[in-house]
């Protein structure tokens, strides 16, 4: 297809001109233009501002006006194409006020030729066109929602448009510069040197991700550099990999915790027939304390998808502190101290016992990390009043009574680029095989689950300090009891029913209840449970059974059918599933008869004796769950 004609408008009023500029654009050779010709100012810029010509060739000379003004009225108008000025003489003083005025070019029109028009009305028209696309990025950049940047090959900031410039101060920084890479000096220079790009580098501020893509600009040795905020994307991709690892607990976690109970029961069997002071008795001891980290390394990888109960009860956080003192030291070695610093008094909080020692465990072993050639950690717990100003000052604090648990090790410091990103799960700065990332994310999971907030001061070689703010409890702190060693027999008289279909763990309850006077039947599934019932259900006082289990009838459907025949039947269920893939609802929680796996023989032995005495409801049983018939089938 042929090109249409470059549309060429002359303005001059001598008609003896337009013959010759007419000749001279014939004698170009395949040139196809369409020349129109105008002669007076008015004519002239009605065909000007119509916009039907690609280049316009002006006169210097209209009668009472001059080509000049014929610029700048164009211009003023919004003309866009280009305007070559015609003069009769050269004078340079008009040649600069014609370039000024907008003008594309000028030429004399006595050394005008064909081949020196060709090339002039072309040059005009590429340099607009060129001027064009300039405007149009630079229109890009400017209107950008993004940050754009560009940079020059010294690695100088030479252009931000006002995104980038509203970014900054959004996230506290006073230059479009500040929140860009710290290394971005040598991206540029790696960028111009190989030519290649370097996309997605991420910065965070604030709890905000971003990410920069670097483009170099070879022909002008510049490289253009744009931002993106990726948090929500980083947000969505954390919760599937949280799921997925939620997932993969939650389907070990049934066989896993049934062994860890059967370890604590049986260690807690040894230290009972063994003296208190002897090797075995602290063998036994460190085997309960062994399963009992297990276990919370599984609610650990529970907790980040929220399939981990939360068993709360009033706390006080300086016995929570001595208990664990000595294991903490154990993690901490010998090179590292380990002070605590008591307040006088009680300070309650209502939590998990099992959670709140998992964060200070998590951060012990984060603060020993940090001081690989020893040093001191100091574990400080104190009642504040956190004031509305001071709230102010982080956007997680609130004012009232909290417990501040802080955690102060003498480590290298944490670095400012590493600060905002240590609570992500999976993130770490430790070498391979030496870590998880999972130590700091799950305290502060464990916080936040406790509708506290952490606030972290670290400064490189000096050491770093983590402050836990918990509400403070108005209640007074629960009894504790002991938690592996099984108290002395007692001369219990009631009949229990424990029905649990792995061998070992039931094997291990029915001798720990024997042990306690308690007169027990068992079973390994639902249908024979119902058999044991038939035969003995005047004499049975309280059913214990696991939630999931073989055989087609699941523990609270076999409650359901024996408290109809006996509705003053006490129940207590356990479980090693996590409480989405059991089917374990609010009600049943909140029941107070619910005991997940592991747990030590202390925890059941209270609780069976609080059901039987009344303190506990265990009446109620609760309609089966689809959500159970269905784990059965694919179990």
């Amino acid at each position: 297809m042929n090109e249409p004609p470059i549309q060429v408008l002359l303005v001059d009023d001598d008609e003896e001109d337009f013959l010759i500029t007419r000749d001279l654009f014939r004698e170009i050779e395949g040139g196809h233009y369409q020349l129109d010709w105008v002669s007076d100012y008015g004519s002239a810029l009605r065909a000007i501002t119509a916009r039907k010509h690609d280049v316009c060739l002006i006169d210097y000379r209209l009668g009472v006006h001059t080509g000049l003004e014929l610029l700048r009225e164009a211009q003023q108008a919004g003309c866009n194409a280009p305007m070559i000025l015609l003069t009769g003489q050269g004078d340079r003083v008009v040649d600069m006020e014609a370039m000024r005025a907008g003008a594309a070019d000028f030429m004399v029109k006595g050394q005008i030729n064909a081949q020196f028009l060709e090339r002039a009305i072309r040059y005009a028209i590429e340099r607009k066109r060129a001027e064009k696309e300039i405007e149009k990025l630079a229109a890009f950049a400017r209107l950008n929602p993004n940050p754009v940047l560009e940079f020059a090959a010294d690695g100088s900031l030479a252009y931000s448009n006002e995104a980038a410039e509203t970014l900054a101060r959004s996230v506290g920084q006073a230059r479009s510069l500040d929140i860009v890479p710290p290394d971005v000096r040598a991206i540029i220079a790696e960028c111009l040197g190989t030519g290649q790009n370097r996309l997605q580098v991420q910065v965070v501020f604030d709890r905000r991700t971003f990410a920069w893509s670097f483009f170099p600009v070879q022909t002008r040795k510049v490289v253009h550099c744009y931002a993106i905020e990726i948090t929500d994307r980083l947000n969505l991709l954390h919760a599937q990999k949280m799921e997925a690892v939620g997932q993969l607990a939650a389907g070990v976690a049934h066989d896993f915790n049934n062994i860890l109970t059967i370890i604590q029961g049986h260690a807690s069997l040894l230290q009972r027939d063994v003296s208190p002071n002897t090797a075995a008795a602290k063998s036994a001891r460190e085997v309960c304390v062994a399963a009992e980290r297990a276990g919370n390394l599984i609610r650990q990888l529970l907790m980040f998808s929220r399939k981990q109960v939360i068993q709360l009860r009033v706390l006080d956080v300086h016995q929570v502190i001595d208990d664990l003192a000595q294991m903490l030291q154990r993690t901490l070695g010998e090179h590292v101290v380990l002070q605590v610093a008591h307040m006088t008094g009680h300070l309650p909080v209502y939590a998990d016992r099992g959670m709140l020692e998992q964060m200070l465990m998590n951060l012990a072993v984060n603060a020993r990390d940090a001081m690989l050639h020893g040093g001191q950690l100091t574990i400080l717990a104190e009642q504040v009043r956190v004031s509305p100003m001071a709230a102010q000052q982080n956007p997680e604090a609130r004012p009232g009574d909290f417990v501040r648990l802080s955690v102060s090790d003498t480590g290298h410091g944490i670095a400012p680029e590493v600060l905002p990103r240590i609570f992500e799960p999976f993130y770490t700065t430790k070498e391979v095989g030496k870590g998880t990332g999972l130590g700091l994310a799950s305290a502060y999971g464990i916080v936040k689950q406790h509708n506290g907030w952490i606030e972290v001061q670290s400064q490189l070689g000096s050491g770093t300090t983590f402050a836990i703010f918990l509400p403070l409890s108005a209640a007074p702190p629960d009894p504790v009891a002991s938690k592996s060693a099984l108290p002395p027999s007692q001369n219990n008289s009631e009949r229990l029913l424990v029905v649990e279909d792995e061998p070992a763990l039931r094997e291990l309850v029915v001798e720990i209840l024997q042990l306690h006077g308690y007169d027990v039947l068992s079973a390994e599934s639902g249908l024979r449970a119902l058999e044991v019932w038939e035969q003995h259900k005047d004499r049975i006082d309280l059913l214990v059974t696991d939630m999931v289990m073989p055989g087609g009838i699941m523990g609270r459907e076999l409650a359901s059918r024996l408290q109809r025949e006996s509705p003053e039947l006490k129940v207590i269920y356990t479980s090693g599933y996590s409480p989405g893939m059991a089917g374990r609802d609010l009600a049943l929680l909140e029941s107070g008869n619910f005991l997940p796996k592991p747990y030590p023989p202390t925890r059941l032995l209270q609780l069976v004796r609080e059901c039987l005495d009344g303190k506990r409801g265990g009446t109620a049983a609760l309609p089966r769950p689809k959500a159970v018939e269905q784990l059965v089938l694919a179990h």
